[in-house]
Order: structure tokens, then C-alpha cells, then sequence
């Protein structure tokens, strides 16, 4: 009954093992559309408009009908996505690519809001513990007997306590 078991669980998971390795080799394949429209989304129109090359709607645009046969004509040559990026790069320059590239000093633009977010999350925790530090300081003079001896000398002299202002 237990190697029933055990057998069933080890082809179970086989089969499994096999769908995802299948899922996982059948993401990269697409047809020619499906990559026509994953490389316009990865492009930007270059008439103005600051929209993606694949939603350009911008009424009587002279460049997004012009871009986009290009890209058509790259897709059906055959060539690679990263080929048709560079070469899209190459001709109109590096503000046709949607996201900059992770190369030389493009880098800087993936790295500069992480660093900017934990500058600033390591600011904030500093200055918290530079409160609760005061605080507690603060706590801890104010139960000092010699302080409120201090405090109940001068409500004396300056009649203080009677207007609850000190």
C-alpha cells in the first residue's frame, strides 16, 4: 500500500515537473504579433506626444505610422528583439526605448531611486530613534526627585502654581 502510494505521489510529480517545463518554453514562443506589440510597448513615438510607440493615437502623427512599419518589417525579417530595439536606438537615439538600458551610465536611472528610497528610509529610522532617545531622556529627568524639588522651589517663589502655567 505504500509503495502504491509512493509511486503515484513520484509520477504525480513528474508530470507536474514536465507542465511547468512545458509553461515555461511555451512563454518565449509567440507569433509575430505578439512580438509586434510587446516591442511597440517597448518603444516610444518620436513626434512628441510621450506615448508608447503601440498606443500612439495622437490624430495625424507623422512618425508612429512611418515607426511602425518599420517594426513591422523588422518583426517578419527574423531579426531578434534586442536586435530591433538597438537598431531603433541607433536611428531615432536612446529616447525611443521606453526604459533605459541596464548599460553604462543609464544604469544610474535603475539604481538612483533605490538609493535615494533606502537614504531616505534609513533617515527616517535615524531620526525615530533620535526622538524615542529624547523622550525617554526626558522621562527620565522629569522623574528625578532632585528636578522636581527644582520645579516645586520656583512655582514658590514666582506664585506660579497658582496659575497652572509651569
Amino acid at each position: 500500500m505504500r509503495s502504491l502510494y509512493r509511486s503515484s505521489f513520484w509520477s504525480k510529480s513528474a508530470q507536474a515537473l514536465i507542465v511547468a517545463v512545458a509553461i515555461c518554453f511555451s512563454l518565449g514562443a509567440g507569433t509575430s504579433g505578439d512580438r509586434y506589440t510587446n516591442l511597440g510597448h517597448r518603444l516610444m513615438c518620436t513626434c512628441g506626444c510621450s506615448q508608447m510607440l503601440g498606443e500612439c493615437n495622437h490624430v495625424g502623427c507623422p512618425e508612429s505610422s512611418r515607426m511602425r512599419n518599420e517594426l513591422a518589417a523588422a518583426v517578419q525579417s527574423g531579426a531578434g528583439d534586442q536586435q530591433i530595439l538597438d537598431s531603433f536606438a541607433a536611428k531615432y537615439g536612446s529616447t525611443v526605448l521606453a526604459a533605459p538600458t541596464t548599460k553604462g551610465f543609464d544604469l544610474v536611472a535603475w539604481i538612483a531611486p533605490i538609493a535615494v528610497f533606502g537614504a531616505a528610509l534609513l533617515g527616517t529610522i535615524l531620526l525615530v530613534r533620535h526622538w524615542s532617545i529624547g523622550r525617554k531622556a526626558a522621562q527620565a529627568q522629569a522623574a528625578n526627585p532632585a528636578m522636581e524639588a527644582l520645579r516645586e522651589k520656583i512655582r514658590r517663589e514666582t506664585n506660579a502654581g497658582d496659575q497652572g502655567d509651569f
